[in-house]
C-alpha cells in the first residue's frame, strides 16, 4: 500500500468500488496502518479469485497477483491459510457477477 495506511487504502477501494454499483464488503479487518489486503471477487457462481499485491522486481512495479483462482470453497481455504501466516490480514469481498474488481485501474495497479 506504499505511502497510505491499510485503512486508508480499504476505505478509498470500497468507496471506489460503490461509485461503480459493485458490493463489496470487508470480512476480516487487519492492522490499521500495515496489514497486507487480499481481495477476494465472487461471481456469484460458485467460483473465485483471490488477488494479492505483488512486486514485479525485473519491471520495478506494483500490481495485483492472483493466489488462488477456481471454486469458491478452495479460494477460501488459501485465505484462511493466508490468516494463519498473517494475522493483521485485511480481507476485501467483491461480488460481482461480470467479474469487475477495479484493481487495474489507475491509483489502484500501481
Amino acid at each position: 500500500m506504499s505511502r497510505l495506511t491499510s485503512e486508508f487504502w480499504v476505505q478509498a477501494y470500497l468507496a471506489r468500488l460503490r461509485l461503480s454499483d459493485i458490493p463489496a464488503f470487508v470480512t476480516s479487518h487487519g492492522d490499521n496502518t500495515a496489514g497486507a489486503v487480499l481481495v477476494k471477487l465472487n461471481t456469484l457462481d460458485g467460483q473465485a479469485r483471490l488477488f494479492q499485491r505483488g512486486f514485479d522486481l525485473l519491471n520495478d512495479t506494483r500490481g495485483w497477483d492472483v493466489l488462488a483462482d477456481g471454486v469458491e470453497a478452495e479460494v477460501d481455504a488459501a485465505i484462511t491459510r493466508q490468516r494463519g501466516f498473517d494475522p493483521d490480514l485485511w480481507v476485501i469481498e467483491v461480488e460481482d457477477r461480470a467479474g469487475r474488481h477495479l484493481l487495474d485501474e489507475p491509483g489502484l495497479a500501481d
